[in-house]
């Protein structure tokens, strides 16, 4: 679309402020964005009452997360061509409205194919609500205000996940599971009653709006749409189908890998992609992407890591063991503010490298957690997990809108956001594994070495023979009861030592980070009140 007399000139665009106070925007943007975040987690919890009240078996109700996470996917690197060719309020409406319209759906499922389906409305329009929301308050907040509007944002992404099981543990246990779902609608009609009142789009999108050059990229669509789709797929689904000795993980894997080559190559070489790839060439936001797969990979890894470490060797409710990991929630609230205010007075490289090295070494001493370990010590370790968390997440996304222009803006949020989504996903897939593969790993060394012949399983075995031949009906019970016993207790032992490897490979996932960061540009003074974040 070319420019006409009604377009905004240059400087009156460039000094454009968004017309209400940027804290009530920044509160009105992130409400559904809360809730669409949170809905990523809070069915964990709930998905065993599912599958029982729609009668459907344990394997199938985790089509209810996958499903989700699928659409999410392909939608969130696609928010930009949208926003160009609808308005980006206007858009961001339409996913409040898909999102809550289709939780209503989810809460009134009669079956677990029309929960699924239902799933996937509600990922579509849940997945352009993070890159709308970071992209809505980049453009909100002046420049020196925009690390504290980034740390809200940073507030809302990271703290969900953290309460979401919590939250859906109480919901379950003392309502229903169908509320999970149902309590998206109030919340959705309060979102779209304030975006309608208070979010505006700036000059530069208004002038893009409906240009005919966004209709033109419908392969790239295609092959980003098949791409993503297949590759969440595959971490999603991978383990449960014991990855590739599955002829359908494999033909996935496949069409993933020629679909996301094909995105490459088509959209390097289209005069107007549907993602700008081109933006890579900054070496500051490829390199935060990266850095940002990296914690996408420790937050959701450890989020699904300690809870399930809780419930299944330690007895825990999903409610208490929600609890223990909850009061992280609270330092990153107090944090992230903090932080926002620090950047543009200090270099936000070594921050993020505290941070790195805080998180590494808490979840490397999660490794040492034990069956008989206390609450306390689990919340504290816990805490200062996320006080690490609250050194990288908020410095990280200002790194990375250094050198974007603000006409990129949109494309980058969907970018960092698809990043942490995958990596979350990663990380998922690669604790799953390591639990499962390295708890039979570790049975069959155990076990090995424990036998009728070993002195330490006789006196194990005769002791307990002795004290159960009181309660059963003779020496044969006692014996059966007796093998049982140690039985359970190797596969204990085997599944803690399993817990141990794998929250040591996500402590050592961080590293990494110490290295990436030194190939970003420093963050100082100037790039804030100049504007260029």
């Amino acid at each position: 679309m070319n420019s006409n007399a009604a377009d905004p000139p240059a400087e009156t665009e460039q000094e454009w402020h968004a017309p209400h106070n940027p804290w009530l925007i920044a509160l009105v943007a992130t409400i559904s964005t809360f809730m669409e975040v949170l809905d990523s987690t809070i069915v964990n919890v709930s998905l065993p009452h599912i599958a029982g009240t729609l009668g459907a078996t344990p394997i199938d109700s985790t089509w209810v997360l996958t499903s989700y996470l699928i659409a999410n996917a392909i939608v969130l690197p696609m928010t930009a061509w949208f926003s160009s060719l609808f308005g980006r309020k206007r858009f961001y409406m339409a996913c409040v409205v898909m999102f809550a319209g289709s939780s209503l759906l989810c809460g009134m499922a009669p079956s677990l194919g029309a929960l699924v389906c239902a799933r996937v409305l509600q990922g579509v329009g849940g997945g352009g609500l993070q890159p709308s929301t970071q992209a809505i308050l980049v453009d909100t907040f002046p420049e020196k205000q925009r690390g504290m509007g980034m740390a809200l944002y940073a507030m809302t992404v990271v703290l969900a996940p953290v309460i979401g099981p919590t939250l859906g543990g109480w919901i379950t246990d003392n309502f229903s599971w169908r509320w999970i779902f149902l309590i998206n609608v109030p919340v959705g009609l309060l979102s779209l009653a304030l975006t309608a009142r208070y979010i505006s789009d700036p000059p530069y999108l208004i002038r893009r709006r409906g240009a005919d050059k966004y209709r033109a990229d419908y392969i790239g669509l295609g092959l980003l749409a098949l791409g993503l789709g297949c590759l969440q797929l595959v971490l999603d689904t991978g383990q449960r189908n014991d990855w590739f000795e599955s002829a359908t993980i494999i033909a996935a894997s496949g069409v993933a890998i020629v679909a996301l080559l094909g995105v490459v190559v088509w959209e390097l070489r289209h005069p107007d992609p549907i993602v700008n790839l081109r933006m890579l060439k900054d070496r500051n936001l490829s390199t935060a992407l990266s850095m940002m797969v990296l914690f996408g990979c420790v937050l959701y890894g450890t989020t699904v890591l300690l809870p399930l470490f809780m419930q299944t060797l330690m007895g825990y409710t999903a409610v208490w063991s929600g609890l223990a990991i909850s009061p992280g929630g609270l330092v990153l609230v107090i944090m992230m503010p903090i932080i926002g205010a620090m950047l543009g007075r200090v270099d936000a490289r070594p921050l993020i490298c505290l941070g790195a090295v805080i998180i590494s070494l808490a979840v490397f001493s999660m490794g040492g957690f034990y069956i008989g370990i206390d609450f306390t010590t689990i919340v504290v370790t816990r805490m200062w997990q996320t006080f690490g968390m609250s050194f990288i997440f908020v410095p990280l996304i200002t790194i990375a809108y250094i050198n974007v222009p603000k006409e990129m803006r949109g494309n980058a949020s969907g970018l960092i956001s698809l990043a942490r989504n995958i990596g979350g996903s990663f990380g998922i897939a690669t604790v799953s594994t390591l639990v499962a593969r390295s708890s039979q790993a570790h049975y069959s060394v155990l076990s090995e070495n424990l036998g009728p012949l070993d002195p330490r399983y006789r006196h194990a075995f005769d002791a307990l023979s002795q004290r159960l031949s009181a309660t059963t009906a003779g020496a044969a019970d006692a014996a059966l009861h007796s093998r049982a016993a140690i039985e359970a207790s190797l596969t204990q032992q085997s599944a803690v030592l399993a817990f141990s490897d794998a929250f040591h490979t996500i402590a050592l996932l961080i590293i990494p980070i110490l290295v990436l960061v030194w190939f970003t540009q420093k963050i100082n003074a100037s790039h804030v009140e100049i504007g260029a974040a």
